[in-house]
């Protein structure tokens, strides 16, 4: 049995030339791209891009529309919680601060 023998240079050479021939053989084997299949495939990748953005743009304003939902929901709890002082309230308190202020300033 012989031993492995190591290919020259010019079968090497010769080895990727064939390679590259049948490389290109295939290439040119291959049917032309019809135009309107290309603006079909565009077509229709434009059409994702544009479902996608309108997507984005609902889940953004379902977003939106949640956050100012809770803003709503919590300044109501708060009113809830604590009502506004009435105005009889508010002329007590009034009374109040300048009451203090008289006392601060005669002492």
């Amino acid at each position: 049995m012989a031993g492995y023998k190591e290919p020259a240079f010019q079968d090497r050479v010769a080895a990727a030339a064939k390679a590259r021939e049948a490389a290109l053989a295939r290439l040119k084997a291959k049917p032309p791209i019809d135009p309107a299949v290309v603006a079909e495939r565009i077509e229709k990748e434009r059409a994702r891009e544009v479902a996608a953005a309108e997507r984005a743009a609902q889940r953004a304003a379902e977003r939106a529309e949640r956050a100012a939902e809770a803003e709503l929901a919590k300044a109501k709890a708060l009113a809830a919680i604590v009502p506004p002082p009435t105005e009889a309230e508010r002329k007590a308190a009034r009374d109040a601060k300048y009451a203090a202020r008289k006392a601060r300033k005669s002492s």
